[in-house]
């Protein structure tokens, strides 16, 4: 129960998150949450403002002794990633977030639990309303939109803002102190095609990808997890190429910047076939699933007759389509060679629809270095276009590059290892972060990352860890106090 949420320590920090979470706020459906964000600023009296975009800021001046310290931004983004497992009942534009308490853990049953970014939410509202926590003046910024663009941070103009220093909320491994991260660009694809009477002699059949864990697109990318549109493709393949497989519908992933968990096919085979079909896909399969029994021990292949669909895919576009999604790169692309052990650049193909004459394949390509991002993007771009789909880029953002001379990260380093007797680790991340593209109205703001343990992001599997949650909580309340001097 929520209630059990409320009880935890810190209190405040998890109360803000739990009158949150009570808020649902979908990307681009965000202005519940921008009410009630706005409403929560005006109540303490402090200055309130939602810019053109629907950005919230809020300014609360610094406290007893702290006047002579830089103005910090502290930054999170309102909305959450909406993703439930298929057999929940959950309405995401009515119903706030149900979360548990799982040992150490704090879940959400059968959603995601938008702690991610709503713990970094929750607590920039805790230091506003408090009386007692020591602070130099502090502009929150609350952005929308996060996402599924980026476009809050994209629209904020360069003269809002007076701080000199960010604090980005949005890290997910506590002993992490994120100082860069990667761009992004989506690359869509699209045709048409005709469809044809069902040929005779054929039986129908769906075919069912499922059971994975799915998660963050960036990064859990290097993780060896499986991606439910991939996996379909291959069942998808072997049954065309031995079984004369027709395809009358595919539905595969939800989200650009989720690793896709499940995903259907409708097809028709030949019936003359039909065992054949059958004893091969279960032997494919069982080859996938023991490929990935380390990563993904819950995957599951379905395959069951279904009524006869009337229409299916013309044959030439089928296996262009089936052979270019074979193709199309999916995974890292390439390692940094300047910083150990970070994803440079990688793609995600994370939607795939075929339905009614319309083929649509939605992807998120990721890089550190805005050259190999665009590489990647044309690879598929290629790929895409040899099956005569008009190929899409939108939606491009920066990546924040690396400054290890800045004067918080100093700061923040030393109070670490002063709180927990061992070195952070700081480091790029292969995920968007708004740092690049703030930093491009702000070149001189100084920016961090840093949060708590949050697992499993973007997937119905969020859970964020409650003892790192006190131990992030000492972090941020020791940095506030340490802040620079102007």
């Amino acid at each position: 129960m929520n209630s059990e949420i409320r009880n935890l320590e810190p209190k405040v920090l998890w109360n803000k998150f739990a009158d949150l979470n009570a808020v649902p706020r979908p990307s681009k459906k965000e202005e519940r949450v921008i009410a009630f964000m706005m409403e929560f600023g005006k109540r303490l009296g402090l200055e309130t403002i939602k810019d053109e975009v629907g950005n919230v800021i809020i300014r609360k001046p610094p406290t007893a002794g702290m006047k002579d310290r830089k103005m910090i931004v502290m930054q999170s983004h309102l909305d959450m990633v909406h993703q439930k497992n298929a057999d929940t009942t959950f309405d995401f534009d009515s119903q706030g977030i149900e979360m548990y308490i799982d040992g150490d853990w704090v879940k959400a049953r059968g959603t995601t639990l938008g702690a991610d970014n709503g713990l970094g939410v929750a607590t920039i509202m805790a230091i506003l309303e408090s009386n007692t926590i020591e602070h130099p003046a502090i502009e929150a910024l609350f952005t929308i939109d996060e996402e599924t663009g980026m476009t809050g941070a994209m629209g904020l103009k360069g003269n809002v803002l007076k701080g000199d220093i960010l604090l980005n909320l949005d890290t997910e491994e506590d002993d992490e102190i994120g100082v860069g991260c990667a761009g992004g660009i989506d690359v869509t694809a699209k045709r048409t095609y005709k469809e044809e009477d069902t040929p005779d002699g054929k039986k129908g059949y769906k075919i069912i990808v499922k059971g994975l864990q799915g998660g963050h697109s960036g990064m859990q990318i290097h993780e060896g997890l499986g991606n439910s549109n991939k996996i379909l493709n291959r069942l998808l393949f072997e049954g065309f190429e031995n079984f004369g497989l027709c395809i009358n519908e595919i539905d595969g992933g939800s989200l650009r910047n989720a690793i896709p968990r499940e995903s259907f096919a409708k097809v028709a085979i030949d019936t003359i076939h039909d065992e054949a079909f059958k004893f091969e896909m279960r032997q494919l399969s069982q080859v996938i699933s023991n490929e990935l029994k380390t990563m993904e021990p819950n995957l599951k292949v379905v395959i069951s007759e279904t009524e006869l669909p009337n229409k299916v895919m013309e044959l030439g576009v089928q296996e262009g389509l089936i052979k270019a999604l074979y193709a199309a790169h999916n995974g890292v692309y390439r390692m940094s060679a300047d910083i150990p052990e970070l994803v440079e650049t990688s793609n995600n193909i994370a939607r795939v629809i075929v339905k009614d004459g319309s083929i649509k394949i939605g992807c998120l390509t990721r890089s550190s270095v805005e050259t190999s991002k665009m590489d990647l993007a044309n690879k598929l771009r290629a790929t895409f276009e040899l099956i005569g789909c008009e190929v899409e880029f939108s939606g491009s953002y920066p990546g924040w590059t690396p400054n290890m001379e800045s004067s918080i990260l100093k700061v923040m380093r030393e109070l670490y290892v002063k709180l927990n007797n061992e070195e952070p680790h700081v480091a790029a991340c292969h995920a968007g972060l708004e740092c690049g593209i703030l930093g491009a109205n702000y070149p001189d703001m100084e920016m961090i990352s840093f949060g708590p343990n949050i697992k499993g992001a973007h997937s119905p599997d969020e859970r964020a860890q409650i003892s790192s949650v006190k131990k992030y909580w000492k972090f941020v309340l020791e940095i506030l106090k340490n802040i620079p001097k102007k």
